[in-house]
């Protein structure tokens, strides 16, 4: 056994985390499932850790419970797409663990068929402006990579909840 020294703070996190993930340490030992037996993905919304700590920030506060990528950019990087069930650890603009997400819902859409309530639950007021700043930000990170972005380039639209930390409870006060 590695000792925690040893440890990188995802795994760290995750020795924590997977207790209220419902997993177990022998479900992480003998592997009930294929990803049961693995430390989750870590990831971060932005590479600027300011922008990454802001959406943290919304996630944890839970006016966030969606993200969008251009599919593309899941094709050129070699990852594969979450499912429902799945569970990753969101880090922070320094690159420590957040939360421990799980993904609730996964689709693969058309850009000009993303409803508005996947854009209200990234915290945009209305759907246009959701539109108008992502076609933007899909734009230029596939065309960093040499690739093009339109209205019909598929998305994907995530679902997720925070597993832990919990999320405050609404309505109550702390030390309450």
């Amino acid at each position: 056994m590695d000792a925690p020294e040893a440890r990188t703070p995802v795994e760290l996190f995750w020795q924590e985390a997977r207790k209220v993930a419902g997993i177990n340490r022998l479900d992480v030992v003998v592997g009930s499932t294929a990803r049961a037996s693995l430390t989750p993905p870590a990831w971060s919304f932005d590479p600027d850790p300011e922008t990454a700590d802001e959406l943290v920030a919304e996630v944890l506060a839970g006016t966030r419970t969606a993200s969008s990528s251009p599919l593309r950019a899941w094709e050129t990087g070699g990852e594969e797409l979450p499912a429902a069930g799945d569970l990753s650890i969101l880090l922070d603009g320094g690159e420590q663990p957040a939360a421990l997400l799980r993904h609730d819902d996964v689709d693969v859409v058309p850009f000009d068929e993303v409803p508005a309530s996947h854009a209200a639950a990234e915290g945009e007021q209305n759907l246009e402006d959701w539109r108008r700043r992502q076609h933007r930000a899909f734009t230029d990170l596939l065309g960093a990579g040499g690739a093009t972005f339109d209205s019909r380039s598929p998305v994907v639209l995530e679902r997720f909840r925070v597993l832990h930390p919990r999320p405050p409870r609404r309505g109550r006060q702390p030390g309450s």
